[in-house]
């Protein structure tokens, strides 16, 4: 008979680099029983087509996970020129192939073109929702949905390496982009069609890919050894201003009640109590008031600062 499951109290953010072919959510409850974590939630989805940087919250950081689907996003992008597929990635069929001929001067005044603020229409193959309804629904029902064009921000579209038809691009972006949008709109410009055949997430806000931990590294250590891999909640705010208070303050804020501070307005501060590692929430700075935003419990500040799970 095999044993029941048991679950603990876990608080953290583990770093993980999602293999290609799995889901976020499958990839999320793969680690969650490996950690035997009783609550647990990703920062957004990762296209099972896609692998990389996948940051995972647990117990206690989980309060925190909207600041890393708020964050700029960074990526590595294989894009196939010359070939138009349904729904823009490689899973979709072939709608029309077209003789590439972009020189490097050509397809440089195209990237320079997807820099900075653009429009994009979010794909019908994506999880927006129409009426209750993800779109990609809709698509597979042969429904077209009429989709408003959205603002986005492309910091960095860089090529990395050109073999043949096929780029290799660095892609540096605001959150909701779409980069098998991207590479489709760069195929449009050079009048080709294109899609994209590979995505690798590099980054998400300030965490990087080169600090996640893939599945079968969690899956070859003890219990204790996979814990110690877990980043405190505050890793997710990491670029955000600090905020410190004395103990009778950090009480005081704990409670939700707020608090006159001699620093200049801001819409979103890390907040700290004055032990090491004695993170206690997020707030933002109005009128020269510190109002709370997201806080944690007692017990949970106290594990923090202990450096293990709250009992």
């Amino acid at each position: 008979m095999t044993p029941k499951k048991t679950w603990r109290p876990v608080h953290g953010v583990l770093l993980l680099d999602k293999p290609l072919g799995l889901s976020s959510q499958d990839a999320l409850w793969r680690a969650r029983r490996l950690l035997q974590a009783e609550k647990g939630g990703h920062t957004g989805t990762l296209d099972p087509l896609a692998s990389g940087l996948l940051p995972l919250c647990f117990g206690a950081a989980t309060k925190f996970a909207q600041a890393s689907l708020e964050a700029d996003k960074g990526y590595l992008a294989t894009v196939q020129l010359g070939v138009t597929r349904v729904g823009g990635d490689l899973e979709g069929e072939v709608i029309e192939r077209r003789p590439v001929t972009a020189d490097a001067n050509v397809l440089d005044a195209a990237l320079e073109r997807l820099r900075g603020e653009i429009e994009q229409v979010p794909p019908m193959h994506s999880a927006l929702k129409h009426q209750g309804r993800a779109l990609y629904e809709y698509a597979r029902a042969g429904i077209e949905i009429e989709r408003a064009p959205r603002r986005v921000r492309i910091h960095r579209l860089d090529l990395v390496e050109r073999r043949g038809d096929e780029l290799v691009l660095d892609v540096q972006c605001s959150k909701g982009t779409y980069v098998r949008t991207l590479a489709e709109d760069l195929g449009r410009l050079l009048g080709c069609g294109a899609h994209l055949n590979a995505l690798r997430r590099t980054a998400s806000g300030a965490l990087r890919v080169e600090q996640a931990v893939t599945l079968q590294t969690l899956e070859a250590l003890e219990l204790p050894a996979r814990s110690a891999l877990l980043l405190p909640p505050d890793v997710l705010l990491r670029d955000w201003p600090e905020v410190r208070l004395p103990e009778d303050e950090a009480g005081r804020f704990l409670t939700g009640l707020r608090r006159r501070v001699a620093l200049a307005d801001r819409a979103a501060v890390r907040v700290y109590g004055p032990q090491p590692r004695a993170f206690l929430g997020s707030a933002h700075i109005h009128a020269g008031e510190l109002i709370a935003d997201r806080l944690l419990s007692p017990p949970e500040v106290q594990a923090l600062v202990a450096g293990q799970s709250a009992p």
